[in-house]
């Protein structure tokens, strides 16, 4: 059991680069909890990143911004929603951590953290899952489930509290 433990610790002091990608549910305050202290123990950077899903674009219902502005407001304002919540997951993560960065990323959630996670070398992926259960993973997938399946390093999955 020595042995097993050392090396798990002799792998774990490796990761200084850590990615939490957070959706802002339920799961979030126990994934970044569970990031904070992953990176307080490795000395590492957190990145912590938010994927926004891009609204349907106006011409694909054939109209432009002027004719539909509903669609520019709402993504507009889903936007300074999730930065401020970003922000506020900053914030929260320096008063345990020395360095802390941010990203709000626009685009498919699995595709850009796994772009993301490349682009920065990450050594570690925290991520949450909600327990939709078996057929919702099925029909729909499950974001958690692809990363890891497809990401380029270690995926931590916290789920969600019952």
């Amino acid at each position: 059991m020595t042995c097993q433990i050392s090396l798990i610790g002799a792998a774990c002091e490796c990761m200084k680069t850590i990615i939490t990608a957070l959706d802002f549910s339920d799961a979030t305050k126990d994934v970044l909890a569970a990031a904070m202290l992953m990176a307080k123990l490795q000395d590492a950077t957190l990145h912590i990143i938010h994927v926004l899903e891009p609204e349907p674009t106006f011409t694909a219902y054939g109209m432009t911004p002027e004719e539909f502005p509903a669609i520019q407001v709402f993504q507009n304002e889903s936007q300074r929603r999730a930065e401020a919540r970003l922000n506020d997951a900053v914030t929260t993560a320096k008063t345990l951590l020395k360095d802390v960065r941010a990203e709000l990323i626009v685009g498919s959630p699995l595709h850009s953290i796994i772009d993301y996670a490349e682009t920065q070398k990450a050594d570690l992926i925290v991520i949450g899952t909600h327990g939709h259960g078996a057929v919702a993973a099925l029909l729909i997938g499950s974001v958690a489930e692809g990363l890891v399946r497809k990401a380029i390093c270690p995926t931590l999955v916290i789920p969600c509290a019952l």
